[in-house]
């Protein structure tokens, strides 16, 4: 019994050792990532085994033939541990990461989720309580000048259109993110989508004296569903006009790179911060500290609609700051 104690201290002293010197290793280490970790924590246990197993064949005082032989067998199977650790620690490191990603997105779309909730109980609270206001001036009677009651009227029905305007938004916002977009893809004449979004667009920009220009060739087809890209084409439009100053000009241009078709919508907005450009198309963002828009502007999702409805296509979609304002590109499949 007292020689299979003291073998036992042997082994314990010789892994205690290992083990000691391998706890200050992963100190250091322990900003590495977790692959490292995992190997390292295999090397220091495998370590301790192969000191144990000499110390104690070193005490029992085998032949050197013998100590080979028991050593050859501890690095055959701590070779065999390492790679087996190796293969499942890169397995254990993507799926850490690829966890650490999914938390992160999680994240960033609860946000975005509270802050679109924010965003439109402020933009629905404020025209309803104007609504019912003037409803209820009508109704009783407070108003009773035809001018004053047109008045009324007008205002009512632009208060409902901005509330329509912002429900259609949210529906198309929802059925993006759920996945449940149908594109009917076709091939399109890009210069019939700008002209019709020119046109919807001129009495906003008349009434603010922005200036649009487009070229009148040059329009490559592409291949897009229709109302879908229509829609982009639009709110980005809409979103230049309601950013850029009075007197300001607003362009659009197009073009074929390859296999990819471009289109640009460039402003005089004054520019985005360098902050910012990578939040202008989250939801609600609406970037108050770098441009200033007009009253009554949308509810900060005309650009985060954009964005989706782009990447459904299979294409991208990005802002730089370009001149006295900002350049909105779009790139999509060729026809």
């Amino acid at each position: 019994m007292s020689d299979m104690l003291l073998i036992g201290l042997y082994a314990l002293v010789a892994g205690g050792v290992v083990g000691a010197a391998g706890a200050v290793a992963l100190r250091l280490l322990r900003h590495r990532s977790i692959l490292i970790h995992v190997v390292v924590l295999l090397a220091i246990t495998v370590a301790a085994v192969a000191a144990g197993v000499a110390a104690v064949a070193r005490a029992m005082f085998l032949s050197a033939h013998d100590l080979r032989v028991v050593l050859v067998t501890v690095s055959a199977s701590a070779l065999v541990s390492l790679t087996v650790g190796v293969i499942f620690g890169r397995r254990l490191a993507a799926s850490a990461v690829w966890a650490q990603e999914a938390r992160e997105r999680e994240r960033r779309l609860e946000s975005g989720r509270r802050e679109l909730v924010a965003w439109v109980s402020h933009d629905l609270r404020t025209p309803l309580a104007g609504l019912r206001a003037m409803a209820e001036a009508l109704e009783d009677g407070v108003v009773g000048d035809p001018a004053t009651v047109g008045e009324y009227h007008r205002r009512i029905r632009v208060g409902a259109d901005r509330m329509t305007q912002l429900v259609d938004d949210l529906f198309e916002l929802s059925r993006i993110n759920a996945g449940a977009l149908r594109l009917a893809l076709t091939v399109v004449p890009l210069h019939e989508v700008v002209s019709d979004a020119l046109a919807g667009v001129a009495p906003l920009a008349a009434s603010r004296r922005i200036t649009l220009t487009a070229p009148e060739s040059g329009w490559p087809p592409v291949r897009a569903g229709e109302r879908e890209l229509a829609r982009v084409v639009s709110n980005l439009l809409v979103n230049a006009v309601r950013y850029t100053p009075e007197d300001g000009t607003v362009q659009v241009d197009a073009g074929r790179e390859g296999a990819d078709v471009w289109l640009a919508v460039s402003d005089t907005c004054g520019g985005i911060p360098d902050d910012d450009l990578h939040r202008v198309f989250d939801v609600a963002f609406r970037g108050e500290r770098s441009r200033t828009p007009e009253t009554g502007a949308g509810g900060g999702l005309g650009l985060a609609i954009v964005r989706g409805l782009v990447e459904a296509h299979g294409g991208r979609v990005q802002v730089l700051n370009r001149g006295r304002g900002c350049r909105f590109e779009v790139r999509l499949p060729a026809a």
